[in-house]
This record gives structure tokens, C-alpha cells and sequence, in this order.
């Protein structure tokens, strides 16, 4: 067989290969949701200790969410009229009333699921005061205050939360982030699904690690995130350029964290959403523009690029894309908590957990691209661009979900 009719059985035989992978790829987006934030949920808890034997309790539950499982659980179809009335009227004033009207069930859904220990003991919750409403990451959020008054003063408090599990069937399932300032000892932590409570003794290295592992489950859980991930490296033809890539990307992570920090960031998720995926689409779309513009001489590309930063017009306009994708997809973490140094020392770490996965699939894919390109160009960009279509078409069709009315 000639040099010529191998490169072409071995082109044919790499897109066939990419062809069955994006099938079982697409398949299985098919069975799931579009990846909408919506689909999981997160509940803020804010401790700190008044006094001796008094731990006080902040929460934020998204709103409608709390309405139906806790009209759910307790059987009480007139909480959920008077909460789903008032959710689609989007007046705050309604909203609290409703759940101040209903609150025996409204907290005692809260209190069976989330609780403090003291030295083994439960503590006692009692509702300091009314509900009150306001806007975060883009839904009316119920903010509930508890007096949870233990029956001893304790060296350490151990705090469980099994709120808004994926068995109740109105989301795939929630995360709790809660910071506190008990026991001479503050700091923050996350819990969720298989971590469902924590110890204020824990040390500095178990808090790192909750906030990295949940970093890195959020990564390899969002597929909308791996996808543009593969777009970044299946465009990028040399290992500076899909360095600059990544670091751009995780250098907007961190801007949007100070900014969240500063409380000077408020994006609806309706907005972020459909951006997310347009970006997704844009990335990927940049390299199947790139080979129709140069055609013949696509195999060319990895030559390409003398201007800044070893990069041509395309590429440093593909960082922008990837910079604002960067934003957008932090903006999406629902980081709204102005002045929360603890907590943003938390989503920092949960940020480096989600680069190091980041670069670990980097470090797998990258090298088996780059050797393809070298022994077999013709493939190599048969390849690459098969990967670049599939991700395209899945960015505008979740672009075209998340639309809002669409």
C-alpha cells in the first residue's frame, strides 16, 4: 500500500473512531438535562455563636424549591397554592408572607433535615424571627434564622445537612456551604450528597479538601465545561497555545472571584447560561473556520502564528472568547456573598480543584492529538475537526434550550 492510500485509510479510520465516540457522547446528553444551574441547588449557612450554649444559624434556601419540598413533605397543598402564587407573582412581600402563614411545616421540613450537635447531643432549634426574601444567583432565596440552644457549652459542634436530596425528584441534588465562627475556630466547608456533615474540629487540611474535591466534581459533572475543554484543545496545535488558553481561562475565574468577593457581581443565571453555551459553540466553530479558511493548506495551522504572544489575529481573539467564558462560568457558582473572605478563600480552593482536573485532561489528550498531527496530519485534522463539530452543535442546541421562553 502507498504512503498516500495508507494516510487516507488511517484519516478514514480516525474519524470513524471520533464518530462512534460522539455518538455514545451525544447519546447519552440526550438522557440528561441541558445542564442548567437549575438542576442542582445550594443552600447558604451562615454560624456563629451569640453566647454560651446558643449557636445561631443563617439560611438561605432558594424559595420556590423550599415551598414545594416542604409542602411535600408535610402534605400541606395550601402552602404549596399560597407559595406557588406568590412565586409566580415575583412579589417578595407575598413570598415571605407565605411562609410565615405556613411556617410549622416550612421548619420543620428545614429543622429534620439540617441540625447541630454539641458534645453529642442535639441542640434545640427555635425560629428567631420572620422570613425575609431577596434575589441570589438570580431566584428569590428564603432567608430563615435559628436559635439552636444546646444543652452545654461544648468544645466542638458537629453540623449535618441533608437538604433538598435528589430522592425528593425536584432537583438532581444540593450542596450546602457553611461558614462559621464557633469553638475560637472559623472557617467555611461544603457539604453535599456523600459528605453530609462536618466537625468544627476538622482540620485546615479537611477543609481544603472538601472545597477541592467538590472543585473537582464539578468539573468532571459538567459536561457544558469538559466539552469547551476539549473545543481549547482540539483548536489549539502547539502546547503555548493551549497553555495561554488555560491560564487565561483560570485567570478569569479568579477576577470574578475578587469581584463576587467585593460584592460588585450580580449576573442572572439567565444571562450566564446561554452564554456559556454560545462561548462553547464560538470556541469550537473558531477551529472549523480556521481550516475552511486555509482548505488545502489547513495542515499548515500548526506553523501558524508569529504576532504577540507566538500567536496570529484568530488566536489572540479566541483568548477574549475564552476569557469571557472564563467570567461567565464563575458568575454561574452563585458567588454573591459581599466581603466573605473565608468563603472566598473556600471557592478559590474549590477553583484549583477544578483546574487540576482541568489539566489532567489536558495532560491525556493533548499528547495523543499532537502525536496524530505529527505522524498523520491528514488524519490529525479530520480528527480535530470532528471534535470541534460535535462540540459546536452541542453548544447551539444548548444555547437554543437555555434561551429563555425558548
Amino acid at each position: 500500500m502507498s504512503p498516500a492510500a495508507r494516510r487516507r485509510v488511517c484519516a478514514v479510520i480516525a474519524a470513524a473512531a471520533v464518530a462512534v465516540l460522539f455518538s455514545a457522547l451525544f447519546t447519552l446528553l440526550g438522557a440528561l438535562p441541558a445542564l442548567a444551574h437549575g438542576f442542582t441547588s445550594t443552600v447558604y449557612v451562615d454560624l456563629v455563636s451569640p453566647r454560651a450554649g446558643h449557636v445561631r444559624a443563617e439560611l438561605q434556601l432558594e424559595y420556590d424549591l423550599l415551598v414545594v419540598s416542604a409542602a411535600d413533605y408535610e402534605k400541606d397543598d395550601p402552602l404549596f397554592r399560597a407559595g406557588t402564587a406568590a412565586f409566580e407573582a415575583g412579589d417578595a412581600g407575598q413570598q415571605a408572607a407565605a411562609l410565615d402563614a405556613h411556617a410549622g411545616p416550612v421548619v420543620a421540613y428545614v429543622t429534620e433535615r439540617f441540625g447541630v450537635t454539641a458534645g453529642g447531643t442535639a441542640c434545640i432549634p427555635v425560629r428567631d424571627g420572620g422570613f425575609t426574601i431577596g434575589p441570589r444567583e438570580g431566584v428569590p432565596y428564603a432567608r430563615l434564622v435559628l436559635d439552636y440552644r444546646c444543652p452545654e457549652p461544648a468544645q466542638a459542634h458537629e453540623v449535618r445537612s441533608g437538604l433538598f436530596p435528589g430522592s425528593e425528584g425536584y432537583v438532581r441534588d444540593s450542596k450546602t456551604i457553611v461558614t462559621y465562627d464557633l469553638d475560637l475556630k472559623s472557617g467555611s466547608t461544603a457539604l453535599d450528597a456523600r459528605h453530609r456533615s462536618f466537625s468544627t474540629q476538622q482540620s485546615w487540611f479537611e477543609r481544603f479538601w472538601e472545597f477541592f474535591r467538590l472543585g473537582a466534581e464539578h468539573l468532571l459533572g459538567g459536561l457544558d465545561h469538559i466539552l469547551f475543554l476539549l473545543a481549547l484543545i482540539a483548536g489549539s496545535h502547539r502546547l503555548r497555545e493551549l497553555v495561554l488558553a488555560a491560564t487565561t481561562f483560570t485567570l478569569a475565574h479568579s477576577v470574578t472571584f475578587v469581584l463576587a468577593a467585593l460584592g460588585l457581581v450580580e449576573v442572572p443565571a439567565a444571562f450566564v447560561e446561554p452564554v456559556i453555551a454560545l462561548s462553547i459553540a464560538v470556541v469550537a466553530g473558531w477551529h472549523l473556520w480556521r481550516i475552511r479558511r486555509r482548505r488545502s493548506h489547513a495542515t499548515d495551522l500548526e506553523t501558524a502564528g508569529h504576532g504577540r504572544l507566538g500567536l496570529d489575529r484568530a488566536g489572540r481573539a479566541r483568548l477574549a472568547v475564552v476569557f469571557c467564558f472564563g467570567l461567565g462560568f464563575a458568575s454561574a457558582l452563585g458567588i454573591e456573598q459581599a466581603w466573605s473572605w473565608t468563603l472566598l478563600w473556600s471557592l478559590l480552593v474549590f477553583n484549583v480543584g477544578i483546574e487540576a482536573v482541568q489539566l489532567s485532561i489536558i495532560v491525556a489528550v493533548f499528547p495523543l492529538l499532537a502525536l496524530l498531527r505529527h505522524r498523520r496530519p491528514i488524519a490529525g485534522l479530520w480528527t480535530t475537526g470532528a471534535i470541534a463539530a460535535g462540540v459546536a452543535a452541542m453548544g447551539l442546541v444548548w444555547f437554543v434550550q437555555r434561551v429563555p421562553g425558548t
